[in-house]
């Protein structure tokens, strides 16, 4: 068993990955990390909460990250138009009494990590601040953490927010830069696979006919962010699993393959960002190149 924390800024993706993780006996999740990105970091902690809650996993941990990016400037406008206003396709959650813990995500981040030498895996599903902030006060955490896996860039593929720049990158680019440079071990999972990975409208029919509290609520999510891929990229036919694909690279790492390349970030101008790969055996990072096609994981619910 692989034991792993969630990163996650909880939209849609966000959610269908914990569903994901949670139901995999493959990973002992030991703490789920928010912050901001698809919507607010504190929507994305309430949303987390109400998901474990649907999930009866309310005994995993919560720890909020703050609202600002790494450089200390205020968020961009959170995703409503992919994620709907409370970042979850607009579905109505039942409401919960968890709560985050007093803890912030960084000093969970260090102490798990610390507890776990060279046994944790981080699975990062948002922007890159609150490893950034745990690098930056306990650098020694850079040679502890077996693995980071990240669903962000877009190396040759177009960008998703701007003409340059993947959503997660662009929300604090630079966290990604300080991350990339830090020397821990990371593979990116980034746009030029998770496109390739596709929930189809059919699918979401057959998680209404099961008919339970969770297919219900990821059904209701995702028929928001569907219609919202309708209207900008009718091409897919479907919707991306951006995030459940860093959750499935976790379990088998044959879901992709990966080269070896220098990745650095642009931090400023028109192409902030950006994510800039060059392929180098020496690089920085584990950048996934091909995926196998992934069109349900009955898993989720």
């Amino acid at each position: 068993m692989k034991n792993v924390i969630l990163d996650v800024d909880t939209g849609v993706d966000d959610a269908l990955a914990i569903a994901y993780a949670v139901h995999s006996p493959e990973l002992n999740i030991l703490g789920i990390t928010t912050t901001f990105g698809n919507t607010s970091v504190m929507e994305a902690t309430r949303n987390t909460c109400q998901l474990l809650q649907v999930l009866d996993a309310e005994e995993i941990p919560v720890f909020q990250g703050v609202e600002e990016t790494f450089a200390g400037h205020v968020p961009a406008d959170k995703a409503t138009w992919i994620h709907g206003e409370n970042g979850i396709g607009d579905a109505q959650l039942p409401s919960t009494d968890k709560q985050a813990e007093d803890m912030g995500a960084r000093d969970f981040i260090i102490s798990a990590v610390r507890n776990y030498p060279k046994d944790i895996t981080i699975l990062t599903t948002a922007n890159q601040g609150n490893l950034a902030r745990a690098i930056e006060k306990d650098p020694e955490i850079v040679n502890l953490v077996q693995e980071v896996i990240h669903m962000g860039g877009a190396i040759n593929v177009p960008g998703n927010i701007t003409p340059y720049a993947e959503a997660n990158v662009y929300h604090d680019a630079e966290a990604a830069q300080f991350i990339f440079q830090s020397g821990i071990p990371i593979t990116l999972v980034g746009l030029d696979v998770t496109l390739k990975t596709l929930l189809r409208r059919s699918v979401l029919d057959e998680w209404k006919e099961r008919d339970t509290l969770l297919s219900r609520a990821l059904a209701d999510m995702c028929h928001f962010y569907m219609d919202a891929y309708a209207k900008v990229e009718p091409e897919l036919n479907g919707c991306a699993l951006h995030d459940p694909l860093v959750v499935g690279v976790a379990i088998d790492s044959s879901f992709v393959k990966t080269k070896t390349m220098t990745v650095n970030v642009k931090t400023e101008g028109a192409e902030k960002g950006q994510s800039v790969g060059v392929e180098n055996q020496d690089g920085n990072v584990k950048v996934t190149s091909v995926a196998l096609i992934i069109t349900n994981n009955k898993k989720c619910w």
